[in-house]
């Protein structure tokens, strides 16, 4: 029988208490690491990310051009595996430089094809490139019930907690 815990194990806690609430990750990783600095048995606690929402960060239009510009760019790595994989299968009978340029030519004209088709198939419903993240908008400190009130009165001396305190 394994001892050591599962993936799900890992990120859970037996009853878990709220021990401090922060605005930035990086306050709630430096209250974690007042506690670990103070001899605190830190793997009782959890930061975790709470009031989630996604952002997303309009880069550009799309256009026909940017379209099969990108994927001729996209293309370039298909080709260039494609062409080793030509190289494998034919020995390199054919020198290496004409069966990587095969190679290219076939993974570009399959990377264009690709993304000129679903851009077809929006029917101009997204018209722009955009990256997307998903942020936490505060970050809360868990710690184990057992040992939950030593956390909050530690952290209660952190000089950092009493300023926060008249905001």
């Amino acid at each position: 029988m394994s001892t050591t815990p599962g993936p799900g194990k890992s990120f859970k806690l037996d009853y878990p208490h709220l021990v401090g609430q922060y605005k930035q990750y990086e306050e709630a990783q430096a209250a974690v690491d007042f506690l670990s600095d103070n001899q605190f048995p830190v793997e009782n606690l959890m930061i975790v990310g709470a009031d989630l929402k996604t952002v997303e960060r309009i880069t550009g239009r799309r256009t026909w051009g940017t379209v099969l510009a990108q994927g001729a760019i996209s293309g370039i790595g298909t080709g260039i595996f494609v062409g080793l994989m030509l190289m494998l299968f034919t020995g390199g009978q054919a020198g290496f430089l004409p069966v990587l340029l095969v190679g290219l030519i076939l993974g570009v004209l399959i990377g264009t094809t690709t993304t000129a088709i679903g851009y077809a198939l929006s029917q101009g419903k997204r018209d722009f490139n955009s990256m997307r993240q998903t942020v936490a908008t505060s970050y809360e400190v868990l710690c184990e019930h057992k040992v939950a009130a030593q956390a909050r009165e530690m952290l209660a001396s952190r000089p950092e907690e009493r300023a926060a305190q008249f905001e």
